[in-house]
């Protein structure tokens, strides 16, 4: 019996250990056993961190490990075992599975921070169990929402006087970076593909009106990958990810880690629509994604992979809405060249949004592939995305209002979170005080 558990335990049909369905975040790599679990030993805390680490890190974490193994906090400890990720993240029971992933009641704050109500007057309205309303509180990510933020973005107008987002900057970069060195512009006729392969006309020209040919990348540089037996390299017409990393490492990395690429990130196969949560086209059902399915073979086209390459595949109502929305009369206007360059706003705008490479020795600007980054909580996308046009206030409305993030933001925000109002009044009584003799 052990040694038939061992075979199914690593081999390929695991759907015989799952106890209940998996959460929303992990359910593309619920047959990925290990990537949780310790064979017979059961979930430890390093495989949570194992993934979200960075990602905590770079949220400045409101309530890391550290700050319950303080003996001040001892008391609290008792109470809630906040020191372990699994005391509010289980997986595999559904019917107590809430946002996020927690499975704690919602008043799960109380336990902590019970005085609140009286410290802060402004409190006193507040149910304990509407502390994570939208534009409030997160527990691990408040870097959009803590005071001084909010009192730093007071008064700011719905949009900005002119809005933009930063420009990609790769081929400025490959041409300072010391790791590519500088090449010539090639054109079709220059090509290095061998007779066997399939570089037939159409291929070539595609090839040649991208970037890829400006930069002096020719099809030997995708095309010919090391073999895993003889360590030498052959051409390959089949490529993957790794293929793109040589050049693309954290935009490859944002892939691997979003829902697009987490399954080949744990050695299943690629994500197919058909295996999505949320509405899916029928016709794009067994399409395995990758990073051709979005940019193509050899046209590499970033503006379609901006907006077409997800409208291809997402059915849902916020995407269906896109192009009936503001944001797309934007992207419209600058593709057809009369708006500045930034000003328009496609799907990849938002859920893949620009940053700074945190890895590259020379500075530049970035696409984050890893649409996961800033969408659940939605408030993650206030720093990244929604700040680069509009002001603060409107922002948190905007996206506490699930009518409106369905339409995709056609119209106005009929909520309104109180958050600045509430940093504003306390601003005040402190300058209040402060005057006074």
């Amino acid at each position: 019996m052990t040694a038939y558990l061992t075979y199914r335990w690593r081999g390929p049909d695991r759907t015989a250990f799952l106890p209940g369905p998996t959460s929303h975040g992990h359910y593309q790599i619920e047959l990925a056993c290990n990537a949780c679990h310790t064979p017979w030993m059961g979930v430890k805390e390093k495989a949570c961190l194992d993934c979200h680490s960075a990602e905590l890190k770079l949220a400045n974490d409101s309530h890391p490990k550290s700050k319950f193994t303080d003996p001040r906090n001892a008391d609290r400890l008792k109470v809630l075992a906040a020191d372990n990720c699994l005391t509010c993240h289980k997986e595999h029971v559904p019917e107590r599975t809430r946002a996020m992933g927690v499975m704690l009641p919602d008043d799960y704050c109380y336990r902590c921070h019970q005085e609140t109500v009286k410290e802060r007057s402004s409190h006193k309205n507040y149910a304990f169990n509407s502390c994570a309303t939208a534009g409030c509180h997160n527990y691990h990510d408040n870097t959009a929402l803590y005071e001084d933020f909010l009192v730093k973005h007071l008064d700011e107008p719905k949009t900005k006087s002119a809005p933009r987002v930063a420009s990609r900057a790769l081929l400025a970069f490959l041409n300072e970076s010391e790791r590519w060195p500088r090449k010539s512009a090639l054109t079709a006729a220059k090509h290095d593909a061998p007779a066997s392969a399939r570089a037939d006309k159409e291929t070539l020209h595609a090839w040649e009106t991208t970037s890829h040919a400006r930069a002096g990348v020719n099809c030997s540089d995708c095309h010919l990958v090391p073999d895993a037996q003889s360590k030498m390299k052959s051409w390959s017409d089949k490529l993957d990810h790794t293929a793109c990393a040589a050049c693309h490492k954290d935009e490859v990395g944002g892939f691997l880690a979003g829902k697009h690429g987490m399954r080949l990130a744990q050695g299943l196969p690629p994500m197919q629509p058909v295996l999505a949560r949320q509405p899916m086209k029928r016709e794009a059902a067994h399409r395995e994604l990758g990073c051709t399915s979005c940019h193509g073979s050899h046209e590499f086209d970033s503006r379609r992979a901006a907006v077409e390459s997800c409208l291809a595949c997402h059915n849902d109502s916020h995407s269906l809405a896109y192009k009936n929305s503001p944001h797309f009369a934007l992207w419209e206007a600058e593709v057809k060249g009369g708006a500045p360059a930034g000003s328009g706003v496609s799907c990849a705008t938002c859920h893949l949004p620009r940053q700074k490479s945190a890895t590259d020795s020379v500075p530049r600007v970035l696409v984050d592939h890893n649409q996961n980054a800033n969408l659940r909580p939605n408030e993650k996308m206030v720093r990244s995305v929604c700040l680069d046009c509009h002001g603060l206030g409107f922002t948190l409305d905007a996206l506490a209002d699930p009518a409106l993030v369905h339409t995709n933001f056609i119209g106005r925000p009929a909520r309104h979170v109180e958050s600045l109002d509430l940093a504003a009044r306390r601003l005040l009584e402190t300058q209040s005080k402060q005057t006074k003799p």
